[in-house]
């Protein structure tokens, strides 16, 4: 780890007042986390006080022995800066300078755009059509500035976090969960493997929780409503018709999705099988030997209950970096939490930079199906899904030494070198 000493805690408590969920408060909460600094979040959120503390009288603002702090780029960076063995200033004068410029520009040309979009999805403000075409169309010029800055970075500056990427993802934190979807992000691969990355860090986890990505943009009250009034036509009574059709429509899926059960659990209750997850995956932790391991498994494994798949990355040609092709695969994993609970499978990165790089894998998964997985995870619709075993196909010898190659080599795998393995468990 780059903060080895992240844990230590400083003596000072400072007093944070922000109201809950500010991605602005998100930034020093985070940088704390790295720095180890005890921030205490005033709750409940108090407007009156913050009046009378801040300059402005806007929150967030920051309680110190010493003063008062207010603007929440300046909290960060006074949290940030307490600390400079974590080097999330930087850890040179040019790196503290590029810091500031990816702060700044997050401050000037991501923050407004994104919360002009999300705001009126959250209820903050009424929705606009300009404003919101307009906040599309520059958040996509910011972002493409980022991907573009990206293409053969991990991180903003420098080879680890600093609050440059703090500043920025907490910016892009709410819009990558409400209304960026898949495809407005499509042309910024670069910044959603970042944004991954980033946000996946435990430090990041423990201010914001996990982060599931946006699948389809969630609308704002009455962004659709000009729509349904166009297209309605007719009478006034068709109109009124329609408009109820509309509501009990969107009232609705709130009421399905509480009654709905997950196929897999649906899968237990019907058809049980003898095969525990959960004992295998503390099997495959716990075991001497890979070969103890795997013995292990091929005794409990059930095959009419569960299914063993190939997995084939449908575009491997595209992968140029080994460090990105990873991010890749922690990231399908990342977004495969869902069914968790029903799976097991490891990932690997084969081959090389200046050949190919090809994602690959072998996945254990309930029932004989990947769909719950494609539908659990957008991502697995790229890849090219194999049946090994299971049910109606028992596993041959040749099966079994593949499953044992992909679950426990470490260096070499199909004729070529692994740059990097990860476990679903």
């Amino acid at each position: 780890s780059h903060y080895p000493f992240k844990r230590r805690r400083t003596m000072a408590t400072y007093n944070l007042h922000a109201p809950a969920g500010s991605f602005r408060a998100f930034k020093a909460l985070i940088a704390a986390e790295y720095n180890g600094v005890d921030v205490k979040v005033e709750e409940p959120f108090n407007a009156t006080k913050v009046k009378a503390l801040s300059p402005t009288g806007k929150a967030p603002v920051l309680e110190t022995k010493a003063g008062v702090v207010f603007e929440s780029n300046a909290i960060a960076r006074h949290i940030a800066s307490l600390r400079r063995d974590t080097g999330l200033t930087g850890s040179t004068l040019y790196e503290e300078a590029a810091v500031d410029s990816w702060v700044d520009f997050g401050a000037n040309e991501v923050e407004l755009p994104a919360s002009v979009w999300f705001y009126p999805v959250a209820g903050y403000m009424p929705f606009s059509a300009p404003a919101y075409e307009k906040s599309k169309a520059d958040l996509a010029a910011a972002l493409a500035i980022i991907n573009d800055h990206l293409l053969d970075k991990t991180y903003l500056v420098g080879d680890q976090i600093t609050l440059a990427d703090i500043c920025v993802v907490s910016a892009l934190l709410y819009p990558m969960k409400l209304v960026c979807d898949k495809a407005y992000l499509k042309p910024f691969g670069n910044v959603v493997r970042w944004f991954q990355t980033c946000v996946n860090q435990p430090e990041f986890k423990a201010v914001v929780g996990s982060v599931t990505m946006c699948k389809k943009e969630m609308p704002a009250a009455g962004q659709e409503a000009p729509k349904a009034a166009a297209a309605g036509g007719g009478d006034a009574k068709k109109s009124k018709k329609k408009k109820k059709e509309k509501e009990a429509d969107v009232e609705a899926p709130p009421a399905a999705v509480k009654k709905a059960e997950h196929p897999y659990k649906i899968m237990d209750k019907e058809s049980p099988s003898t095969f525990n997850m959960d004992v295998w995956k503390k099997t495959y932790s716990n075991a001497k030997t890979y070969e103890e391991g795997m013995a292990a498994f091929w005794e409990m494994y059930d095959n009419e209950g569960y299914t063993l798949w190939y997995q084939n990355y449908n575009y491997n040609e595209e992968n140029k970096r080994t460090f990105m092709t990873s991010n890749a695969i922690g990231g399908f994993q990342q977004r495969s939490d869902e069914v968790r609970k029903w799976a097991f499978g490891v990932m690997d990165v084969l081959g090389t930079e200046e050949t190919v790089l090809e994602i690959k894998g072998v996945w254990l998964l309930r029932g004989d199906t990947t769909e719950h997985l494609c539908n659990a995870n957008d991502d697995a619709n790229w890849y090219t899904w194999t049946k090994l075993a299971g049910k109606g196909l028992a596993p041959t010898a040749e099966v079994k030494a593949q499953v044992a190659a992909f679950w426990c080599s470490e260096n070499e795998l199909e004729g070529k070198p692994i740059q990097d393995s990860k476990v679903f468990k």
